[in-house]
């Protein structure tokens, strides 16, 4: 099976039919380089830590986006987007979903205008919706970490 076809298989697995195609997906993994990650976790056990640990392992930056702590991965950590000032690519979102659409949100504000990714299990629907109205790529109930291995490992 080719790994465009492996792809379209994780996309038929989420509950979002609106997620861009295959080729676009694999083009974002292809195009990024800085990615926020809203509630990265401090525990290591947790998939908050080792989806971003792994895509900072296959040489993406990762900053970390987690109110309650200071240093994670060895970068500083952020309270919020809002106080992020450099720009970023992909901001990837471990919160739950009834705290996802303020994420979107905050994302889609963004001067540069990231991607933004809602990891597995994780829908904002109304706020994705508006984000993809005013231009925004936005993936829900997805993992990274299984889509970037499918396509690139």
């Amino acid at each position: 099976m080719d790994r465009l076809e492996t792809l379209r298989d994780l996309l038929r697995e989420s509950s979002d039919c609106s997620n861009p195609s295959p080729e676009r997906v694999r083009r974002l993994f292809e195009s990024i380089h800085r990615i926020a990650v809203v509630g990265l976790s401090r525990d290591p056990r947790k998939a908050a830590r080792r989806v971003p640990s792994y895509l900072a392992a296959k040489g993406y930056e990762i900053i970390p986006v987690n109110p309650f702590a200071d240093h994670i991965l060895g970068r500083e950590a952020f309270a919020s987007l809002d106080d992020l000032d450099e720009p970023v690519d992909l901001v990837l979102v471990f919160r739950p979903s009834d705290q996802a659409g303020a994420v979107v949100e905050a994302a889609a504000a963004r001067s540069e205008r990231p991607a933004i990714w809602l990891q597995e299990g994780i829908r904002a629907d109304e706020a994705a919706a508006e984000a993809r109205a005013q231009g925004s790529i936005v993936i829900q109930d997805l993992c990274a970490y299984k889509v970037h291995r499918a396509v690139f490992a």
